[in-house]
C-alpha cells in the first residue's frame, strides 16, 4: 500500500505514541483522500490530535465520524443526544482516572473512539494514552509466550461506578456511585478475550487489558491479579505513553484495539466536560486463533458490536 502520511501536516508529540494533526478542519465532507492519510496516521501514531475544532456540535461529530466508521451507543449508559453521543462531565461525577480501553466488557469493542473538549479546567485534566503494541513489545520472550497463551474476562460489573463517582459532584459519595452504578451494569455483561490479539490492519500483537478486566480465565485469584498486574505494568511504562493538555475545540482520535487510556483526575471541583462517539469494532482474535466470545448475558442485545461471537460469524462479520 502506498503511503498518505505525507499528505498530512504531522507532528509527533512522543516516541511511541501520539501526533498533532495541522491543518485539517474535522468534518463530514472531507475528501477520501484526507480520510485515507488520517487513518494512515492513526494506525501508524494511535492516537491523533487535532486544535481548533470548535465549529463541531453533536451532528457535525457524528458526520465525521460516519465517515470513519459506524457509530455505536454506549451498551448500557444513554448518550447525550439519544444516539451516538457520549458525555462525560465531571460535575455530575464521571471522571474516568482507571487504565481502560473503552468497552471491551462486549466482544466487538469499538475500534475507535473520537473525543472532543467542551468544557476544561484551568489547570489539570489531562488525559493519557499507552500505546499496548508497544507494550507488548517490550515484553521478554518468556513473557510474550505466556502472553499469547492467555485468555481474560472482561465486565462492567465491579467497582468502576462507584470509583469514577466522585465526591464534588453535589450529592454524597455513596449516592452518586449508586445511581451511576444502577445505569452502568443495568445489563452485566462478561466477554472473554485474548489477552494478546492481532490487530486486524496492522498485524500487530497488542494487551489486551485495562481496569474492566475481573480475571485471568483458569487461574485463582491471587494468580490472576499477579499476571494481570504484571503485564498492565508494561502498558503503563512512561516510554509507552502520551500526555494530553485539552483546549477548548481540541479532538482527539484513538485506535481501542491499539491503546489504553487514563483521564487525569487532579482538577478539583473545576467542570471538565468532553463528548465522545465511539466506531463499532470486530471481534478479536487471538494469536492462537482464540475469538472473543461473550459469556453474559445469553441473549445479546440486538446492538451493533453486543452480538454473541457466533452470531456475528453467521453475519459474516470478522
Amino acid at each position: 500500500m502506498t503511503s498518505t502520511l505525507n499528505a498530512l501536516d504531522l507532528t509527533p508529540v512522543s516516541g511511541r505514541i501520539g501526533a498533532v494533526v495541522h491543518g485539517v478542519t474535522l468534518s463530514g465532507d472531507l475528501s477520501e483522500a484526507t480520510l485515507t492519510a488520517l487513518e494512515e496516521a492513526l494506525y501508524t501514531h494511535k492516537v491523533l490530535f487535532f486544535r481548533d475544532q470548535g465549529h463541531l456540535d453533536d451532528t457535525a461529530h457524528e458526520e465525521f465520524a460516519r465517515r470513519l466508521g459506524h457509530p455505536v451507543s454506549h451498551p448500557t449508559v444513554p448518550s447525550a443526544d439519544g444516539r451516538y453521543v457520549f458525555e462525560l462531565d465531571a460535575t455530575k461525577g464521571v471522571r474516568a482516572n482507571q487504565w481502560h480501553t473503552d468497552v471491551t466488557f462486549v466482544p466487538a469493542y469499538p475500534k475507535a473512539s473520537i473525543l472532543r473538549a467542551l468544557e476544561i479546567p484551568e489547570r489539570g485534566g489531562h488525559t493519557i494514552w499507552a500505546n499496548t503494541a508497544a507494550a507488548y513489545d517490550d515484553l521478554p520472550i518468556p513473557l510474550r509466550t505466556l502472553a499469547d497463551s492467555l485468555r481474560a474476562v472482561h465486565s462492567n460489573d465491579y467497582d468502576y461506578a462507584e470509583r469514577i463517582a466522585d465526591r464534588r459532584s453535589g450529592v454524597s459519595d455513596e449516592a452518586v456511585a449508586k445511581l451511576f452504578r444502577q445505569v452502568f451494569v443495568s445489563t452485566t455483561f462478561r466477554t472473554e478475550h485474548p489477552v494478546v490479539r492481532v490487530h486486524p490492519v496492522t498485524g500487530e500483537r497488542t494487551l489486551l487489558l485495562g481496569n474492566f478486566v475481573q480475571r485471568i480465565a483458569g487461574l485463582p485469584t491471587a494468580d490472576s491479579r499477579a499476571l494481570i498486574d504484571l503485564f498492565q505494568r508494561y502498558v503503563e511504562r512512561p516510554e509507552n505513553l502520551v500526555r494530553w493538555q485539552w483546549q477548548v475545540g481540541d479532538v482527539a482520535i484513538w485506535d481501542n484495539r491499539a491503546t489504553q487510556h487514563y483521564a487525569v483526575n487532579d482538577y478539583d471541583d473545576l467542570p471538565r466536560v468532553v463528548r465522545r462517539i465511539t466506531l463499532d469494532g470486530d471481534v478479536p482474535v487471538g494469536v492462537d486463533g482464540f475469538r472473543s466470545r461473550l459469556i453474559e448475558p445469553q441473549e445479546a442485545p440486538r446492538v451493533p458490536g453486543l452480538v454473541p461471537a457466533q452470531e456475528l460469524e453467521r453475519e459474516g462479520r470478522p
